[in-house]
């Protein structure tokens, strides 16, 4: 499914954020990967959801090596991947319900099944009365919310999540770790990163751990 092979990344000359990071992900499996802020983990989380290339080393995803991929075939890739970001990314100008649709009308879904999706994720997330409401008037931990169902919809190949629980309260944290595992056993790999490591004891999955920009 996913395969590094001594990955480094900088953003700037000779600053390396990531430092021979080789590590492999199963079709089918869930890792929660850790460390303490500024390890790297939201930038491996970029790196594999093909936002960045790799300054070094050698990726491959779903079967093939992407390492020097063109441009214009990265997008058949992403949208076999679903992503959860700590920002949100959610288009300010359309609805919670048109954030949600984005990745089904890539897909080339027809309204009916869109509509239906969006509606069944909605009311799952807890969401349901905000379908026609925009994301300024939403919260933090409603937003992030909005990013789950958006990132999950299509039930995605491949599922980041970057400190998805992060703001909201550990009941509904809960709540979306089974919709995760739900995907799971669906046939969805999953990549969890986060720093709450009582989340990570309630639950037997393996753990990577970053730490100065290496896994250890």
């Amino acid at each position: 499914m996913l395969e590094l092979e001594h990955i480094a990344m900088e953003y700037l000359p000779g600053q390396e954020i990531l430092k021979d990071v080789s590590m492999e992900l199963k079709r089918g499996s869930f890792h929660f990967i850790t460390g303490a802020s500024g390890t790297g983990k939201s930038t491996l989380l970029s790196l594999l959801a093909l936002q960045y290339r790799a300054s070094k080393g050698r990726i491959r995803m779903f079967g093939e090596d992407i390492t020097h991929l063109p441009r214009e075939q990265m997008p058949r890739l992403r949208r076999r991947v679903g992503i959860v970001l700590q920002d949100y990314r959610l288009l300010e100008h359309l609805t919670i319900a048109e954030n949600v649709a984005l990745p089904l009308k890539v897909a080339g879904e027809s309204d009916q099944v869109i509509a239906d999706k969006v509606k069944e994720l909605l009311e799952w997330v807890g969401l349901p009365e905000y379908h026609n409401a925009r994301p300024a008037i939403l919260s933090g931990g409603q937003k992030q919310r909005a990013a789950i169902a958006r990132a999950v919809v299509t039930k995605p190949d491949l599922l980041l999540a970057d400190e998805p629980t992060g703001n909201l309260d550990s009941e509904l944290a809960l709540r979306f770790m089974y919709l995760f595992e739900a995907l799971n056993q669906s046939g969805t790999t999953v990549l969890l990163a986060t720093h709450d490591e009582h989340l990570i004891s309630l639950f037997n999955y393996p753990v990577l751990r970053l730490k100065d920009g290496k896994l250890v």
